[in-house]
């Protein structure tokens, strides 16, 4: 069974394209998985098509109101069962790969896009099961983050990649960078790909792999060996 992405948004045509090209639109086509876009305006309950209100207390920025969320979540719910009620903020964990990993073995999943102030904190106790960050930074809103989520969780399902192996060895999926890539031509400007590269000795190039991807991680990413 394909995998299911449900994405609540105030600005669903932000989202359209990733989903149009390239490895997703791959992925949608052969049936892999399933991507649904849903307008939280069209869950407003007034005229005016509003989802956001002032603080109570006072301050500074809108709030998204709990009501469309809400009627959204527990409309999805009620038609299938669900893995993860996903949250886009700043103050969620930090997307990884083992976050990804993860993630991509769900069947079902729900991501709510935050904007303005974020959510009404209540939405964030009765309806969210994880809050995700993709970084210590403030985005216009949740789209770009989701988007992000999406590309990397889906190139993980089997099928998606030609190469079943490929997202195997990705940076991050063995706790380290990747080592560094070559392609043709052998020699450009003088300027060399090494030796046991073009060797054709399995087990030597295995072994110069794991090694600079060690010497690759502790010269950029430190942090990854502590």
């Amino acid at each position: 069974m394909a995998m299911r992405i449900d994405i609540i948004t105030v600005l669903p045509e932000l989202l359209k394209s990733p989903f149009e090209a390239s490895i997703l639109k791959r992925a949608i086509e052969k049936g892999l998985v399933e991507v649904h876009l849903h307008n939280l305006r069209d869950f407003a309950t007034n005229s005016y098509n509003q989802i956001d209100d002032y603080q109570f207390g006072g301050g500074a920025g809108m709030v998204m109101m709990i009501e469309p969320i809400d009627k959204c979540i527990s409309g999805l719910k009620a038609e299938r069962a669900y893995d993860e009620v996903i949250y886009m903020t700043p103050e969620g964990q930090t997307l990884d790969q083992g976050i990804s990993n993860q993630l991509s073995l769900k069947g079902n999943i729900i991501i709510l896009c935050g904007h303005y102030k974020g959510v009404d904190q209540r939405v964030r106790d009765q309806f969210i099961t994880k809050e995700i960050s993709v970084g210590d930074y403030v985005l216009s809103g949740g789209e770009l983050a989701a988007a992000i989520v999406c590309d990397s969780v889906i190139r993980l399902i089997p099928g998606v990649l030609g190469n079943e192996t490929s997202a195997l060895t990705d940076s991050f999926q063995d706790g380290l960078l990747a080592p560094p890539t070559y392609t043709r031509p052998a020699e450009y400007k003088g300027w060399k790909v090494p030796d046991v590269l073009l060797s054709g000795h399995g087990a030597n190039i295995e072994k110069w792999r794991e090694d600079q991807a060690y010497i690759n991680t502790q010269k950029r990413r430190p942090d990854l060996l502590e």
